[in-house]
This record gives structure tokens, sequence and C-alpha cells, in this order.
């Protein structure tokens, strides 16, 4: 969030933010630890701490919206339809152009950075494209636990059996698979 990165910038405290912009401090640690929505905070707040960092209300509003972590499942299908509604080939471009893989990396976003890495090697492979060695780095990477697809976990749940897993892992797709992410179907979206 934008707020932390400028006291951490500036080598501001919490506790002087609060007491130069006149918000509580138990405010100012709501919204810097994530507890508050900031769009519910009022426009004179948001004034105050944007006053004494230096910042625009927009740029802490804009911040909080690119910081939000969509659930693993939703990024999977939202990628999944990106896919089918752009193509392989437009698809590539657009994440290698934009270097969202590295972005959400560096934010600490494993599963999804390995996910679209996967994904890109995935259609690479399938297109006759070669890799972009640019994630190199990331390729040594893997996920300390398998994720599996939330069907697969509800029926190895269901039937008291670890069947499903182990099927699952078995059918998924080897460019996801190296990274410890149980994935067999990325084509059969609606």
């Amino acid at each position: 969030m934008i707020i932390n990165e400028q006291l951490e910038k500036i080598k501001m405290t919490k506790y002087r933010l609060s007491k130069e912009s006149g918000v509580p401090q138990a405010t100012i640690n709501d919204i810097c630890s994530g507890k508050a929505n900031l769009e519910k905070c009022s426009a004179g707040t948001l004034y105050k701490i944007a006053k004494v960092l230096n910042l625009s209300i927009e740029s802490i509003l804009e911040s909080e919206k690119e910081s939000e972590r969509s659930s693993f499942e939703v990024f999977k299908s939202n990628t999944c339809h990106y896919v089918k509604d752009m193509g392989d080939l437009d698809f590539i471009i657009k994440v290698l152009e934009s270097d969202e893989i590295r972005k959400l990396y560096e934010k600490h976003w494993f599963p999804e950075a390995l996910y679209l890495l996967a994904m890109i090697d995935y259609l690479s492979r399938i297109n006759e494209i070669p890799l972009c060695t640019r994630y190199n780095d990331l390729r040594a990477s893997k996920l300390e636990r398998p994720l599996y697809p939330v069907g697969v976990l509800i029926s190895s749940e269901v039937m008291h059996t670890d069947e499903p897993l182990h099927t699952a892992e078995k059918n998924s797709i080897p460019e996801f698979r190296r990274f410890n992410i149980i994935e067999s179907e990325v084509r059969n979206v609606v």
C-alpha cells in the first residue's frame, strides 16, 4: 500500500503520522494494516493523511484498488478466460509486455506469478514458440505445497480418500506441475 511505502520512504512512524495529521493512531494502524477499507474512510481523514505524506487522495485510493488480491481460484479462472478471449499469441504478448509475472512475484504473490508463468510456458510449448528467457530465475521456484483445484480437494474430502489428488497430479499439465500447481484443464472455461 502506498501509505506504508511512503512512511518507509520518508522514515516516518505511524505515531508521527498520527500526530502530524490529527488522525487517531488506531485509525492509522487500521489503515496501514489493511483492516480499514479506505473507500469507507472519510474524505477528511484521507485528506489529512495525504497532506502529511505529500500524496494525493486519488493515488492512495488507486493503490488500494491495485493491491486487492482475489482468491487464487478467481485468478485462475480469470487467466483462463483471458486466454480464451484473447487467443494464445495475444495473451502471451500482453503478459510478456506488461511484465505481470515479475510484478506478481515481487508482490510475493507466488501462486499467481507461477501460475501465469506456467500458462505462458504451456502456451509457448503447444504453439511451438521458444520460451521467454526473462523468467529463467523464476523457473527454479516451486510452491512449498501442491495447490489443487477446489473441486479436487472437495472430492477428496467427500470421498475420504487421496485418490482424487493422485489422479489430478497424474493428469496435471507438466508446466504447472513443475511449480507444484496441479492443473489439468485450462481450455474448458465457461
